[in-house]
């Protein structure tokens, strides 16, 4: 296990080139500065790898500056404090919040909120109680607003985010559709998460099986992918409908060549919605998703699925996983 005198950091050294991130990682063993006035020095316990990073290391405009050559790569995290220079943070709290992809860091402790580990385990906080949750969440029931016996379609249904929007539209009483990739994934919806139907897309032609398994259309559709499903979504989508973007994973392989959908022309037809959104939009209402997402789950309405990968040495492995489908529920790295 990693000492506290030799921190680890993972670095981005240079842009993607083509979408391609071979040796866009360094993994350095430089010591902490001191420890200055309203900062704590936090041991990792968990980090979040999340397709939201892929953005994060392309120079264009987005949500949030993108991260610079030779900067650690910005990552949530929850971890212990072991030290502190702060009034608001002592020894012993734990934390959430950028931690970066480091083993060890001093970190303002303004930038840092203080989480309950006897509430729930601290990778939650990560995950299903965290800014995944969360994004669930407010997507679902601020912008989708699904009403009890309409059709709720979720794509990346399986992923970290998809697996528990397809839970809070459940909760709100909509009929639920699933997509995800392959028949585990397709089985762990049905089974595990009680979808109304399921599909693969991996078994080809997205609109006829969208069209079996949403019969009467589509009146809320929560993007996590983009490209050619986000297509077959539009073209099934209902009067008024609303389209809920969070992601586009299928796009994210080169930001340099993202397609937008070709049917959105449907939008004018149906008077349709389509918005999309970030956590910054929500900050200030983190506590009431909290508490919702909480509840559910402790009257156990909300089930988390988490993919832990141990060793901080294995994030560039971690990383690509993402985007070839290969992790289970939220991608964690116990550090």
């Amino acid at each position: 296990m990693t000492t506290e005198s030799t921190p680890i950091q993972f670095r981005m050294v240079r842009y993607p080139h083509a979408g391609q991130v071979d040796g866009v990682w360094s993994m350095t063993r430089d010591p902490l500065p001191e420890l200055r006035d309203d900062e704590v020095t936090v041991r990792m316990s968990h980090l979040s790898v999340d397709p939201g990073m892929r953005g994060w290391i392309t120079p264009k405009r987005s949500y949030m500056p993108p991260v610079k050559p030779g900067e650690v790569m910005r990552a949530f995290g929850v971890g212990e404090v072991v030290d502190s220079r702060s009034e608001r943070l002592k020894v012993g709290n734990w934390v959430t919040g950028f931690t970066g992809v480091q083993t060890l860091a001093n970190l303002p402790a303004n930038g840092l909120r203080a989480i309950r580990p006897d509430l729930a385990p601290p990778q939650l906080f990560l995950s299903g109680l965290g800014m995944t949750g969360y994004t669930a969440y407010f997507g679902v029931t601020d912008i989708g607003r699904p009403q009890p016996g309409e059709t709720m379609v979720v794509s990346a249904a399986a992923g970290a985010v998809g697996a528990i929007a397809c839970q809070v539209g459940r909760i709100q009483g909509a009929r639920v559709v699933g997509i995800a990739g392959g028949p585990a994934k397709r089985a762990f919806l049905l089974e595990e998460l009680k979808v109304d139907a399921a599909i693969d897309y991996k078994a080809g032609d997205i609109a006829h099986q969208l069209a079996v398994a949403a019969p009467d259309g589509i009146d809320v559709y929560f993007d996590n992918v983009g490209g050619e499903i986000l297509d077959a979504a539009l073209g099934q989508i209902n009067r008024h409908g609303r389209v809920v973007v969070c992601g586009g994973i299928s796009q994210y392989g080169d930001m340099d060549l993202v397609r937008g959908p070709s049917n959105y022309l449907q939008l004018i037809a149906q008077s349709a919605r389509m918005q999309g959104f970030t956590m910054r939009d929500y900050i200030d209402r983190i506590p009431e998703a909290f508490m919702a997402l909480a509840g559910w789950r402790g009257a156990g309405k909300l089930v988390f699925r988490e993919h832990v990968v141990k060793g901080i040495e294995r994030f560039p492995e971690a990383f690509d996983m993402l985007f070839v489908g290969a992790n289970n529920g939220k991608l964690l790295i116990e550090v």
